[in-house]
């Protein structure tokens, strides 16, 4: 399956990072040209550049391009301003592991390389950056072929946020099985929940997976469970920011009442994670950073006006913890995790 798009590239001899900007979207298909730290940072806090996969490349590559830049003439030079680099773009987004990982990864190969010149510390830099693209590709492939294993012709599945094309290499995660399931020639068809209040759902998923020529209806995300009531939803695949070894699964708001309503309507509810977005060090979902983001998100974003009286009090919080006890399955790259999943991620890692 080749990608579907290109959301995140490096330009390595302009010094660029291109990302498509998801904030205009569907209504203008926009690549932004970034060239500092800052502005690569505002990519990712603004929600520019989005999807933990993503996100992951979008470090890599912006670390990297910061590193370049560096004049220093020795190692402990360079790596005091690859650091520099490394916790300013960390300090974006707190909830989403890749970010933190792919940062991590790059730090790791830099200290493996610490014999090296600077200018082959640079090389090397943007080899591991080039690396994580190329892995998540992998990655994204092999999730989608595990989950079509769960799917049938005629099958409708509903998704919540987008975790598809454009939140990773270009494959996605949890549309990765659709992908997959529609180059075998299956007719999968998708309910795509809206996702208050950013509209991750109405403006990116349902987007790409028109674009795609899948068989799309987008709802309002108060009605997942009339759809469910009704018998129109046979499964729900979801992605996620980051699973804590007991299987809770952190992922855009939302996302656990989703899980909450199959589990009473008895619909399988499968969550997409790379390896990556697995953090063995986070025993539970109570562990998990949850960002909270502008009250502007709820109450003026989408309008000409403000939808709410001025002053009222908002929260905002980007993120939900679902409980593992409501997860028929996590999908990875090197299989289907099933209950128990600290006993079955714990067994996953120890292979790896």
């Amino acid at each position: 399956m080749k990608a579907l798009i290109q959301p995140v590239r490096l330009d390595d001899e302009k010094s660029e990072l291109i990302v498509l900007d998801q904030t205009l979207l569907p209504g203008k298909v926009e690549y932004l040209h970034l060239t500092t730290q800052e502005s690569i940072w505002e990519a990712i806090y603004k929600l520019q550049v989005r999807g933990a996969p993503a996100i992951g490349i979008a470090a890599g590559y912006g670390v990297y391009l910061g590193a370049k830049a560096s004049a220093a003439t020795t190692y402990e030079e360079f790596v005091a301003d690859f650091n520099q680099s490394k916790d300013y773009l960390a300090s974006s987004r707190p909830t989403a592991v890749n970010l933190f990982w792919a940062l991590d990864r790059m730090a790791k190969r830099l200290e493996t390389e610490k014999d090296q010149s600077v200018p082959e510390l640079k090389a090397a830099l943007l080899q591991e950056a080039n690396q994580i693209l190329a892995d998540d590709e992998t990655v994204c492939q092999r999730i989608g072929e595990y989950g079509a294993e769960l799917l049938a012709d005629g099958m409708t599945i509903l998704t919540h946020c987008n975790a598809g094309a454009i939140a990773t290499s270009g494959f996605g995660t949890a549309l990765a099985p659709v992908y997959v399931a529609q180059d075998k020639g299956l007719t999968i068809s998708v309910y795509a929940d809206e996702t208050r209040p950013l509209l991750q759902g109405a403006r990116l998923t349902a987007w790409e997976l028109v674009e795609s020529g899948i068989d799309t209806t987008l709802i309002c995300d108060n009605m997942a469970s009339i759809v469910m009531k009704e018998g129109k939803i046979d499964a729900i695949f979801v992605g996620c920011d980051r699973v804590a070894l007991n299987g809770d699964t952190a992922n855009k708001i939302g996302t656990s009442g989703v899980a909450i309503l199959a589990k009473h309507y008895g619909i399988p509810f499968y969550v997409c994670a790379p390896m990556s977005t697995i953090d063995i060090e986070c025993k539970t979902g109570d562990d998990i950073q949850i960002e909270e983001r502008p009250g502007a998100e709820i109450t003026d974003m989408w309008y000409e006006t403000p939808m709410a009286p001025a002053g009222v009090k908002t929260y905002n919080p980007a993120f939900d913890v679902t409980d593992h006890r409501l997860i028929t399955g996590i999908i990875t790259e090197k299989g289907i995790l099933k209950p128990n999943y600290e006993e079955s991620i714990s067994n996953i890692f120890a292979l790896v």
